[in-house]
């Protein structure tokens, strides 16, 4: 269940939405038991999240829940229904920051068998918010296997049979660098930065240059300094994409956003 909202005083860590079918916030619990007993396995990336945020993990992405926050984590998310994808693209428009990590087919390990639903979701359903923003998601069935390091302008970031950004329609809310791995995008008043793989989120990570690369989308895709945070890189440089559309009418938003491809 989502976490209620609650407001900051000044040094208090910033509120971070956490999403996904990747375990971050409660690792791989068998049940419920071992949820209460603390008896399953951490999830390395947790620490990692809670250097510079207090997280607050989520369910359901409605308007009202987003409201609360300013930046949020999906990690090889669900598919999303019709209200959350519009509730999603609103919030973002309004100002909301997003690290998203879409991947095509998912490599990591987990203790749960193939066709369970407590398993990372094995591919990313994400068209119609991809569409809105003017992306699709690709995957090369030729790639090589196995755990690579992408270069990213002199960032490795471990990846494992990642997909590729492509651009969708005439819509040009993101730019698109380098290889291919990530997209910027600015849309509205608000941001986001994607990854088209979730390698390096592995529970059996961290992989090497996994916690850095974490740390540094976080630093870049969510905008705000973290002095208590490792430093992982010149985090000078300009990643957002182009200025977004015009104003549109909150219902040509929903009629474009929640239909499914």
């Amino acid at each position: 269940m989502a976490a209620p909202a609650v407001a900051q005083d000044a040094g208090e860590q910033p509120a971070l939405a956490l999403m996904g079918t990747v375990p971050i916030y409660w690792g791989e619990p068998a049940d419920f038991g071992e949820t209460l007993q603390g008896e399953a396995e951490p999830h390395w990336a947790r620490a990692v999240l809670e250097q510079g945020f207090a997280l607050a993990p989520v369910d359901y992405l409605s308007e009202e829940v987003l409201a609360g926050y300013d930046y949020l984590l999906l990690a090889q998310p669900r598919g999303l229904s019709a209200e959350e994808n519009v509730a999603l693209d609103t919030w973002v428009r309004e100002g909301g920051r997003l690290l998203l990590f879409a991947d095509p087919l998912m490599t990591g390990e987990s203790r749960f068998g193939i066709g369970d639903r407590r398993r990372p979701q094995d591919v990313a359903l994400l068209s119609p918010i991809l569409a809105r923003w003017g992306l699709e998601l690709t995957f090369d069935e030729a790639q090589a296997e196995g755990l690579q390091q992408a270069d990213h302008f002199g960032d490795p970031l471990p990846v494992n049979m990642r997909g590729a950004w492509d651009y969708s329609g005439a819509t040009r809310e993101c730019t698109i660098p380098g290889d291919a791995l990530l997209a910027h995008c600015r849309i509205g008043a608000g941001q986001a930065l994607l990854v088209a793989d979730a390698a390096m989120l592995d529970i059996a990570g961290p992989y090497p240059h996994a916690e850095s690369a974490l740390t540094w989308l976080l630093e870049h895709g969510l905008g705000i300094a973290r002095e208590n945070m490792p430093q992982s890189g010149d985090s000078s440089r300009e990643i957002v994409g182009t200025v977004g559309l015009g104003s549109e009418t909150s219902e040509n938003r929903r009629e474009q956003v929640s239909g499914e491809r």
